[in-house]
Parts: C-alpha cells; structure tokens; sequence
C-alpha cells in the first residue's frame, strides 16, 4: 500500500472548473487593477460582469419604507426566532408563492406557475448542477446552441460528469438556432457514441442579448419531442426585455402545445439579473416532471437561499405597485443604457448584433482582426485589455465559430464611468482606422514608386538601341515579330 500519494482527489486537481478561460482572465485583470474614477483613474473597466445596478435606488427607497421587511431591524425583529429556526426545504410558503407570481408578472401573466413546483437553489449556477445531476449521468450530455454562456461549462459539467455538445449558430442568419444545426450535432454525438440526454437553450440569450421567437421555440419543443429528449430553458433574463417584440417563456409554448410531452420540459430562473441580486444566490428550477421536482428538492439541502433572505424577497414580491413600477423602470434603464453604448459605437463604424434584451451586447470587432482566427482575436483582446484597459469577454470564450465578436456588459456601472468606457472604445477604434489609413497610404506610396521606377526602366529599354537575332527570339517573337516587349508593370499590375 502506497502512503503520501495523491492526497487531494481528481475533482480538487482537475481544471473542470474553467477558470483558464479568458472569460475569466479578464475578470482577473480587472481585480488587479480595477478602476475607480478618483483612485485609480487609468484602471480596468469592468465590463465583463452582467449585473444589473441601474435600479439599485429603487430597492434602497423600498427597503426604507418598509424596515419590518427585514429580521435585522427594530420593527422586524419579532419574526427574528421563527425566520432563524425555519429549516424546511420546501422553503417559506410566502417566498414560493411570491416568487411564482412574480415568474408571471414579468411574463405578462400569459401564464399561470404552481408555486409547489418552485424548487430553491444556490442561484442559477446551483440550478443547472441539480438538473444535470436530475436527468443525466456521467458520460452523458446535453446539446448547448453557441455562442453560450462559459459559465455552463462549470456547472453542468465539472461535477456531475456531463459533457456539453456545441450546436454551432452563424452570424449570416443572426446566431438562430435552426433544425440542420441541432440534426448536424446529433449526428457528431452519434458518431462518437455520445448519449444525448437533453438540449439546453438561453432565452433570452446570453451572450447574444436576442430573445427566441415563437416559432423557434415551437420548433425546438418538437425536436425535443422527437428525440425524446429535455429541454432546459434558462430564462433568467426575461425581465430584462426592453422593447418589442415581447418576450415569449417556455411556458406559453406549453400552454398552447397540448400535444407536447410535459415530462420533457424545465425551466431555470433567478433573481440575479431581472432584481439585481446575484449575492443573494436566488435560484429557482420549476419542472413540469413530478419525479424531477421531488428529486431536485431533496438535492436543494446542499444549496438553499437562506430564510432571511427568503422573507425580505417574500415582501418585497408581493408589494404589486412597486414591483410594477420597478420592471417598468428597469425596462426604461436598460434600453437607454443599450441605446447610448450602441449608437456611440456606430459613430466609429462598430457594429453589433441587433438585440433587445439582457445586460450586454454582441459588439462586431471582425473588421480589427489581422486576420479571421482564434488566434488574432485574443491579440486583439490583450490589447483591449492591457491597453484600452476595458474587460469585454471574447467571442471564442462563448464557443463563438466565429473570430471578432465580444460580449460588452453595460448595466454594471454608473453613468460617468460608462461614457469614459465609451469614449475609450470609441478612442481606440478611432487610432486603430488611423493606423491602416497610415498604412494602406505608405502602401499605396511604396507601390507608386515602384510602378514609377518600372517605368523608367522600360523607357530606357525602349530607347536602347538592340540586335535582335533569330536564336535570340522565344517561338511568341517569331510568330509575332511586331509586339511590343512585353513591360514588367504589367506583369506586376496583374
């Protein structure tokens, strides 16, 4: 028997986590050297983080005109007992009914949830672990549409075995997911004997800031139905939908798909992004399968949202005037913000993919590469980085297939320091078009002198006296004794 060896496991040994992605590299940059408008002015700008601070005074008054909200004030502290000792997994009745109704509200109440199918978990990430821990084994995986969230590769896969399979959506039709790409990765699954237990989508989409049509949606729950596998919907940012067309949930699709088989269909939601909240670690799985709901709360003792967090949400949902007014709000926020970042970026000629929805846009950079590979992009990321001193997240990141796009986060920050991240975009871009003017000009010279330079030569050849004899001539010269020789700037114009 060996002693001293391998004293830590493979799980504490292995790099599953991910954390040697540039999508976190970048959030390392900024640690290092994070910017602050007084203290570190040169600093790194943030904007790699999709949190959404834009309506933070909106809480702040709330939580001022209602103290008794919380456990840890004078007016609250009568519940401080009950609310310490309460340790029941279903969670507080009133946080699960105010969290399904919310789910509704920011839906447009189309749709109807059973608070006894809300299940807690440690935030979104906690919630993809249990239903990949639910409904699949090691060696199994799921299909994830790129570009997607790196996150994914942490949580559904480094404890729970799974492998993720990329079914891989191009620019030229806007990253839609169509029926060839998802059949295209099914095939490879196949062929590498790859058991595929389900298909995991973003609506709306993060990185992409797009939201699913109907008919996408539709056609997705008949694949699904088809292969008779899961569908898992994050739809974490569906308050975050700013202006038209409206969103549209899994559960619409459900409502009016009678012939769909239930079982097959979970959703993962979460207060981080449409509240603000991701410290809190608010995680919800609603599943329309029985046996995965009572799975998934027995499995939510390892990651439960404590009680107190449970009943300050609790009040705060059910108070329906300021939970309109607040959607309403963030909505307005959200869609200036998205609006002055994207027309400021037109100014020098930046493109992004057309989006209405989420904390972030897809920001087109393809046209900086030196070339189209994975390569140049992260040349072109470092210097962003270590230069421009802004942390955008590169498209490879996101399993992107295509080089030059990058995710920008906008939401994270106030309004001084996003016009000086605007105005350092718009600076480099700016420097950068100067740079190839420059050298698309000295090219142009240094071809010009060239083009001169063979021009005198062939003056002069032309005026040079010259014998020309038979056995000097190429078979054209004979057959054509009349042609002029033939100039070397043309050769070189061709």
């Amino acid at each position: 028997m060996a002693f001293g060896k391998n004293l830590l496991s493979k799980m504490a040994t292995n790099d599953g986590h991910g954390e040697n992605s540039p999508y976190f590299d970048g959030w390392k940059a900024y640690d290092s050297d994070p910017f602050h408008s007084i203290e570190n002015p040169q600093g790194v700008i943030q904007m790699g983080l999709a949190e959404n601070q834009l309506c933070f005074d909106l809480i702040q008054e709330w939580i001022l005109k209602n103290p008794k909200a919380s456990i840890c004030s004078p007016e609250g502290v009568n519940d401080f007992k009950d609310v310490a000792i309460f340790q029941d997994y279903h969670g507080l009745p009133e946080f699960r009914e105010a969290i399904a109704k919310f789910m509704a509200k920011v839906r447009g109440n189309i749709v109807e949830f059973d608070p006894d199918r809300v299940v807690m978990s440690g935030g979104a990430t906690g919630a993809h672990e249990t239903m990949a821990f639910c409904l699949a084994n090691p060696g199994d995986a799921f299909l994830v549409p790129t570009p997607y969230y790196p996150g994914f590769d942490r949580d559904l896969r480094w404890r729970t075995g799974v492998k993720l399979l990329p079914v891989v959506c191009e620019s030229s039709n806007n990253f839609k997911i169509t029926r060839e790409a998802l059949e295209a990765a099914c095939q490879k699954a196949e062929e590498s004997n790859i058991n595929v237990k389900g298909l995991l989508i973003t609506n709306p989409s993060n990185p992409l800031g797009t939201i699913l049509d109907r008919d996408t949606l539709q056609g997705l729950v008949n694949f699904i139905n088809e292969k008779n596998i899961h569908l898992i919907c994050d739809e974490i940012y569906a308050a975050t939908v700013f202006t038209k067309p409206m969103y549209v949930s899994i559960a619409e699709i459900l409502e009016e798909d009678k012939s769909c088989n239930r079982d097959l269909i979970h959703l993962v939601y979460s207060l981080s992004k449409d509240m603000g909240f991701p410290g809190f670690r608010i995680g919800i799985i609603y599943s329309y399968n029985d046996k995965v709901v009572s799975c998934a709360r027995k499995m939510s003792s390892f990651g439960l949202v404590s009680t107190q967090t449970q009943q300050l949400i609790a009040n705060m949902l059910a108070d329906e005037t300021f939970i309109e007014k607040f959607i309403s709000e963030s909505r307005r926020r959200l869609a200036a913000r998205h609006g002055v970042f994207t027309r400021g970026l037109m100014q020098v000629r930046v493109g992004n993919l057309q989006s209405n929805a989420g904390l972030f846009f897809w920001m087109d950079l393809r046209r900086l590469l030196k070339e189209s590979t994975v390569e140049a992009e992260m040349e072109l990321w470092r210097v962003i980085i270590n230069e421009v001193k802004l942390n955008v997240s590169p498209g490879s990141s996101f399993h992107c297939s295509e080089p030059g796009w990058f995710r920008v986060c906008y939401a994270n920050m106030d309004d001084e320091t996003m016009r000086i991240a605007l105005r350092r975009i718009k600076k480099f871009v700016l420097q950068a078009d100067e740079r190839e003017a420059a050298a698309k000009k000295h090219m142009w010279h240094k071809n010009l002198q060239l083009s001169l330079s063979f021009r005198r030569w062939d003056e002069t050849i032309m005026k040079t006296p010259r014998i020309v004899t038979p056995h000097m001539m190429s078979p054209h010269m004979i057959m054509s004794p009349h042609s002029p020789l033939p100039s070397p700037l043309v050769r070189a114009r061709n």
